[in-house]
């Protein structure tokens, strides 16, 4: 059982930034794609990010495009989400998940979550 625990969240006035951070508690992680959603109040959760196991495929959703970087550290067993330029849109419950493939699968894939973590953009 992979277990995901995620840090760095809080609140930020728009245009700041954070830094999210998961930890797995497993060695292989890093035969793991690794993935990053949100979920607003009254929304359903939502693609983030996604990176393979090497870094070398990554993708993002549209929205994020330009201001959220996602990279891992294999060594640490964490994946990062950089966020930056923040938005009051942004605001929600960020989870991390994994799959279990070294590519980045279907996003039904995403198989392991972490218990999330706030972030909260203000205007």
């Amino acid at each position: 059982q992979v277990q995901l625990v995620e840090s760095g969240g809080g609140l930020v006035q728009a245009g700041g930034s954070l830094r999210l951070s998961c930890v797995a508690s497993e060695r292989t992680f890093s035969r793991r794609a690794m993935g990053w959603f949100r979920q607003a109040p009254g929304k359903e959760r939502e693609f983030v990010a996604a990176i393979s196991w090497s870094g070398g495929n990554i993708r993002y959703t549209d929205s994020v495009k330009g201001r959220f970087t996602v990279s891992r550290d294999n060594a640490q067993n964490t994946v990062y989400l950089q966020m930056n330029n923040l938005r009051p849109e942004d605001t929600a419950v960020y989870y991390c998940a994994a799959q279990n493939r070294v590519a980045i699968g279907a996003l039904s894939e995403f198989v392991y979550w972490g218990q999330g973590t706030q972030v909260t953009v203000s205007s």
